[in-house]
């Protein structure tokens, strides 16, 4: 146990941050959450609008010009994420530029985040296009067990996105390259050997054209499995500290996090799924009478990105609450295995003053919206 002063701790948990920099970060994240929270609000708002009120009438109108049942979700799908995206788009706006911009976060002029913006929305509706029609034709050929059969669709989807994100969806937004790097790969190396973790290799990813935050992460799947390392984090901390960050993304295939992750994740689709078809059945009754799952009406979409909506609210404190144990978790295997508290205190200082994150937020906060434990609690352990 440690025998600091409740003083030492306070300075500790500040992550040694001078008090204005305390403050500017505390302001950045309250700021940050308002914003988040308007957001769920509007999804919420504009989703239970579209399915309790606009769904049946849009349906109708689209029936009298197109046939095609598939035509018709689609285009449901469209019209209501369009809706949403030109109505949200001022707070979209706000959060992801003025904001960063205020606080000194964000390197891109509005051109670039706009094209930036652009890029992951058009790539968001195409994804949404594809899972919203192979959604319904699950529904559609699977009948009363389509929540069962979509969760394994989903299982399946989520096995390659995870191998695609680093070699194809991460490059449209970051330059990655390969380190060539031989005093990095050989920590790398060493760090890996004995855990059974088979690395393609350590890229480094231009994060400093968009931000000056830092970021490291373990991604990929496979053969696509590699340690990508931003590059204003190579610039501004030294090996050491690199060298305990990536342990402790290798703590999380030590604990076998990835593969508990994805069972968890199962069984969430399944409850979540089950709910939907409860929710969508009990709707459709009340609309056009008893409803075949074979015949489930494309107006029951806004309902179903409502209930997802609003279960995966409902999920996100015990995800957070798992996520958290496994970063703990994370973190005292990275101390144990390197040994380099020093470092390691000194790399989450680093991190908290360059992201501007608050080291010691509201714990109701915490519990309801963060996925990884306080930087204040983070430092505090180490000392202990």
């Amino acid at each position: 146990m440690s025998d600091a002063s409740p003083a030492d701790h306070d300075e500790l948990a500040a992550g040694e941050m001078t008090p204005e920099q305390l403050a500017e970060a505390k302001e950045y994240g309250r700021l940050e959450l308002y914003a988040g929270l308007a957001d769920k609000a509007l999804d919420l708002v504009i989703l239970a609008l579209a399915a309790l009120v606009f769904a049946v009438p849009l349906d109708d109108w689209l029936s009298g010009g197109v046939g095609s049942a598939t035509a018709r979700l689609l285009l449901i799908f469209l019209i209501v994420t369009g809706v949403h995206l030109v109505i949200s788009f001022p707070l979209s706006f706000y959060a992801g530029h003025v904001l960063e911009h205020r606080f000194g976060l964000s390197r891109l002029t509005f051109g670039g985040w706009l094209a930036r913006y652009a890029k992951r929305t058009g790539l968001a509706l195409a994804f949404g296009v594809l899972m919203t029609a192979g959604l319904y034709w699950v529904i559609w050929l699977t009948g009363p067990w389509w929540w069962l059969a979509a969760a394994v669709v989903f299982f399946l989807v989520s096995i390659v996105l995870g191998q695609l994100m680093p070699v194809v969806i991460l490059p449209l937004f970051y330059k990655i390259e390969k380190i060539d790097n031989p005093e990095l790969s050989e920590r790398m190396t060493r760090l890996s050997a004995g855990t059974g973790l088979s690395i393609e290799g350590v890229y480094r990813m231009g994060l400093s054209a968009e931000t000056s935050k830092a970021n490291a992460m373990l991604a990929g799947l496979g053969r696509t499995r590699r340690v990508l390392m931003g590059d204003t984090l190579l610039d501004g901390f030294s090996g050491d500290e690199i060298e305990v960050i990536f342990a402790h993304e290798i703590g999380h295939h030590v604990h076998r996090h990835i593969r508990k992750m994805i069972v968890t994740g199962v069984l969430f689709s399944v409850a979540g799924f089950w709910v939907c078809n409860r929710v969508m059945l009990a709707w459709a009754d009340s609309q056009y009478g008893p409803t075949d799952p074979h015949q489930m009406p494309v107006s029951t979409l806004p309902l179903l990105m409502l209930s997802m909506t609003l279960f995966a609210m409902l999920l996100e404190p015990l995800q957070n609450m798992i996520s958290r144990h496994y970063e703990r978790q994370c973190d005292r295997y990275a101390l144990e295995k390197t040994g380099l508290r020093a470092a390691y205190i000194s790399a989450f200082q680093k991190l908290a003053r360059l992201n501007k994150d608050d080291p010691a937020p509201h714990p109701l906060e915490v519990f309801l919206f963060h996925s990884h434990p306080p930087i204040g609690e983070r430092l505090a352990m180490a000392e202990k």
